[in-house]
């Protein structure tokens, strides 16, 4: 079996549902294939997730073309750094980049801010903090671009999506200082159990990829069972984190089901009842 080759299509859910992020533009294919193949297993709305300038503009110029798709637009926990300090080893899609100084990250931040007050955008994120991919000389800039996203999102009135990665406690400690907006959604959760209690007190929604079907992904399944029904959503982060058994192949929102069943089992739900759950969620998330 080829790793880049798609997987099949799953048995349709009964209960429509929605992909709570996803990156279409990193995916095969064209957006109009995507969500057909999605609509075909009853992965019925997408949310487009933009990670720099361009892909937020991409990602709201979707969603105004396509009626199931809403639009996150944000600058990722590492673009900021690479704003900020340059990027000479060209390590994101744009390219190798001058370093712009906090200048550029302000000028950066007012157009994600012009595009969260569309009313297709529904979130703005991914924003959070990320220590695997970016050293202690990126973490001033982050915390900067997350606070400022943070500000956007409330002043908006638009969910506010968390990149967290080997972060927590830094992440949980802006939150609560700068004020979370009243929809938070930490996405592809990487917590375990203690912080779904602490992100289930504050009322943050925990969004599971599919990595919670990994087999060495123990504590994301614990932190599952502990998440309030009503806090859970379900998302694919695709083309990334491939649910099992395809892990290592392209990932889709037409994966959807098969991580949906892997949670509603770790629940010890029927897949209806969380399915029904997670659209309920997810529109409540995003407002829509």
């Amino acid at each position: 079996m080829s790793r880049t080759e798609a997987p099949p299509l799953p048995e349709p859910l009964e209960v429509p549902v929605a992909d709570s992020h996803t990156h279409l533009d990193m995916q095969d294919g064209t957006v109009e294939e995507g969500l057909a193949r999605a609509a075909a297993v009853n992965v019925t709305t997408v949310i487009q997730v933009g990670c720099d300038v361009k892909g937020s503009h991409w990602a709201a110029e979707t969603a105004a073309a396509h009626p199931s798709v809403y639009a996150a637009v944000a600058l990722h926990p590492n673009e900021a750094p690479r704003i900020v300090h340059g990027d000479p080893e060209g390590s994101s899609r744009q390219g190798a980049r001058e370093a712009g100084g906090t200048a550029a990250l302000h000028e950066a931040l007012a157009e994600i801010d012009a595009l969260a007050a569309l009313d297709h955008v529904r979130g703005v994120g991914e924003t959070g903090l990320d220590y695997f991919r970016t050293g202690p000389e990126g973490v001033a800039a982050q915390e900067e671009s997350f606070r400022a996203h943070i500000e956007i999102a409330k002043r908006h009135g638009k969910a506010l999506v968390i990149h967290d990665r080997e972060a927590h406690a830094d992440v949980l400690r802006v939150l609560a200082d700068a004020g979370a907006p009243e929809r938070t959604v930490f996405h592809c959760y990487s917590g375990d159990a203690d912080m779904a209690r602490i992100c289930a007190d504050a009322g943050y929604f925990m969004s599971f990829a599919g990595n919670v079907t990994f087999k060495n992904a123990q504590p994301l399944r614990d932190a599952l069972v502990v998440a309030p029904l009503e806090l859970v959503l379900v998302e694919t982060d695709a083309p990334f984190l491939t649910p099992a058994p395809y892990r290592g192949r392209p990932n889709a929102p037409y994966l959807i089901p098969v991580t949906l069943r892997a949670m509603a089992a770790v629940k010890g739900v029927d897949e209806s009842t969380l399915a029904e759950a997670i659209a309920e969620n997810t529109a409540r998330a995003f407002d829509y």
